[in-house]
């Protein structure tokens, strides 16, 4: 297949990825190091972080390990508000102790929700007081769409970003704290004789896979911010709003590969930046909500009709209700039992 046959395929792919269906939703693809724009759909349009929110608390917690603030090695207590977090969570009981870093480790791959709450605690004196820092930073850092009502992502109308606000907050995590960036592309982590693995599945089926992070709650659909690596240059696909794990993750490669394969001739005449790419006309300050074509989502507001119904007397049992709105690869997860570490 010829240079020109490839990049024509590739540019095909893309535009079905990103552009056809109807129900795609905001996207954005960028060179890491010159912050140059590659791709962008619906940059401004305001949209439900989900777990995405936990790149703010660990671009906080980076901030607060180099300023001496919070130490590796600071023991860290779990108390009652973290205990009682939905999933994706850690399952630390209450007085269970955990250092800062190993906590950290957790909230990045397991995305638990328990850990964030942790360390925002640890750092802002209250998940509030810590949520008051993270709207500081992110309006230093020029996050215009941005609000933060928590620290791990868990569903809350306030919780506001868009795709050009995690652009924004990726480049300044990777060009602020490059040494932390190992901690994105782990695949597992070990906790005590517990070993969680991660969320981003990206990480073991995409050559060059070096990070960051999933999301999911109903409203927002599924998010992902994947950066990859190849030939010297990183380039880094934020998704917003996917109907699923898999489908969010094939959209984000076929970003990644149209980067990479076309790199050259996408770069050379093109000074758009993340700061410069222009909205979309039909971006809006109000965020989107997809619950309805979410698939999970939607099975489980028909199982919990269905089960009203059997509350009166009218129909056969169903399943225990999955918690609605926790974040995780495949959809709402199970209620954690107290002291039970729950899917994500």
């Amino acid at each position: 297949m010829t240079t020109g046959i490839k990049r024509l395929a590739a540019a095909l792919v893309i535009l079905a990825i990103t552009c056809g269906p109807t129900l795609a939703g905001p996207a954005l693809l960028f060179d890491a190091n010159a912050g140059t724009v590659l791709y962008a759909e619906d940059v401004d349009q305001v949209w439900h972080p989900a777990s995405l929110t936990k790149l703010m608390t660990a671009y906080l917690a980076f901030k607060a390990l180099k300023e001496g603030r919070l130490k590796p090695d600071q023991e860290l207590t779990v108390d009652d508000t973290c205990f009682k977090m939905a999933p994706s969570r850690l399952g630390l009981k209450v007085g269970e102790k955990i250092t800062a870093e190993l906590a950290l480790k957790a909230m990045v791959v397991k995305s638990a929700n328990d850990m964030a709450v942790l360390i925002s605690e640890a750092i802002g004196g209250s998940e509030a007081g810590f949520a008051e820092m993270m709207n500081a930073e992110a309006q230093r850092l020029g996050m215009k769409n941005t609000h933060y009502a928590n620290a791990s992502g868990l569903p809350n109308d306030a919780q506001l970003t868009s795709a050009r606000d995690l652009a924004i907050l990726t480049e300044a995590l990777i060009k602020d704290y490059p040494e932390e960036a190992y901690l994105y592309a782990l695949t597992s982590v070990k906790v005590g004789k517990i070993e969680v693995e991660t969320h981003n599945t990206l990480l073991k089926t995409y050559e060059g896979a070096d990070g960051m992070k999933t999301g999911f709650i109903c409203d927002s659909g599924y998010n992902i911010v994947a950066s990859a690596t190849r030939d010297g240059h990183r380039l880094v696909a934020i998704v917003l709003g996917e109907q699923s794990s898999a489908s969010r993750n094939v959209r984000a490669a076929a970003m990644l590969d149209y980067g990479f394969q076309n790199y050259l001739w996408r770069t050379m005449f093109n000074d758009q930046t993340i700061a410069t790419v222009p909205a979309a006309p039909t971006d809006t300050a109000t965020a989107a909500s997809i619950r309805k074509d979410v698939a999970s989502c939607v099975e489980h507001h028909f199982k919990t009709r269905h089960r009203r119904k059997v509350a009166k007397g009218k129909g056969e049992a169903m399943p225990p209700d999955p918690t609605v709105g926790s974040d995780g690869p495949e959809g709402p997860a199970p209620a954690a039992k107290p002291g039970t570490t729950a899917s994500n």
